[in-house]
């Protein structure tokens, strides 16, 4: 088990050569997003990140716009040197992709400029240097997720767990509510195999709801095993922080 989000220096300047020499997909064993839909889909890619020792190294996360200014992800995403989770300006040049598919095709970019930290779990909220316009925010859930309930995971990581690299085209799968506790469900996916899974890079990455050309997200993603696999990813509920988010976001 380890958070969605890691990649030091060597493996960084791995993943540009392997994005060069093929395409790397996203969410391990899942499909294609359709161009032109889920547009909210972030990928966010940090640099500059330090480490204890003074040296720096790049990373990436997923995320989801949840207002023209605002998106959702990991809490972990943001953090000091010694990774503790960080509120306030951001740490790190954290650069955000929206409104695409696949990184060969135009989308709009922004720049986080400042993040918040949920109060009670691994949840983040950032705010950008400009609004975005013409892409329809995922509303906040507000209902108590239950077992066996089907939601939608979208994100930009790696296919898998061995030498990852943060994806150049967002997938997509369909997934299963398996168990709730008060701050994270479990979820497991169903199709298109049992295997599908977040994976390395997927951290922030919305489940949700699909309606239109948004939907409703229910929670992000944490952590999990090595992917793929058919066991239960752990994610952090929204509804729970929705009165949270919404005092920043309005």
């Amino acid at each position: 088990m380890r958070p969605r989000a890691f990649l030091s220096a060597t493996l960084f300047a791995l993943a540009a050569a392997v994005a060069t020499a093929a395409p790397a997909s996203a969410v391990a064993n899942g499909s294609d997003v359709p161009p032109g839909t889920f547009k909210f889909a972030a990928k966010l890619t940090m640099t500059d990140i330090p480490r204890p020792d003074g040296t720096k190294y790049d990373s990436a996360c997923s995320g989801s716009l949840i207002a023209r200014k605002w998106i959702i992800t990991a809490g972990h995403c943001f953090h000091d040197a010694a990774r503790n989770p960080v509120s306030g300006p951001v740490p790190y040049p954290t650069s955000v992709l929206l409104g695409t598919t696949t990184v060969d095709q135009p989308g709009g970019t922004r720049n986080v400029v400042t993040v918040f930290q949920s109060p009670s779990n691994d949840i983040a909220i950032a705010e950008l240097d400009k609004p975005v316009f013409g892409i329809e925010p995922l509303t906040l859930n507000r209902r108590t997720p239950v077992a066996g309930q089907k939601v939608t995971l979208a994100g930009w990581g790696s296919l898998t767990s061995v030498d990852p690299a943060p994806g150049t085209k967002l997938q997509q799968g369909a997934m299963k509510v398996a168990t709730v506790d008060p701050q994270y469900v479990g979820v497991k996916g169903f199709a298109p195999t049992s295997t599908t899974s977040a994976c390395t890079y997927d951290s922030g990455a919305p489940y949700f709801v699909p309606s239109g050309k948004g939907g409703r997200i229910v929670s992000v993603e944490s952590d999990g095993p090595d992917c793929p696999h058919d066991q239960a990813e752990t994610t952090a509920r929204v509804d729970v922080v929705a009165d949270w988010i919404a005092s920043h976001v309005g």
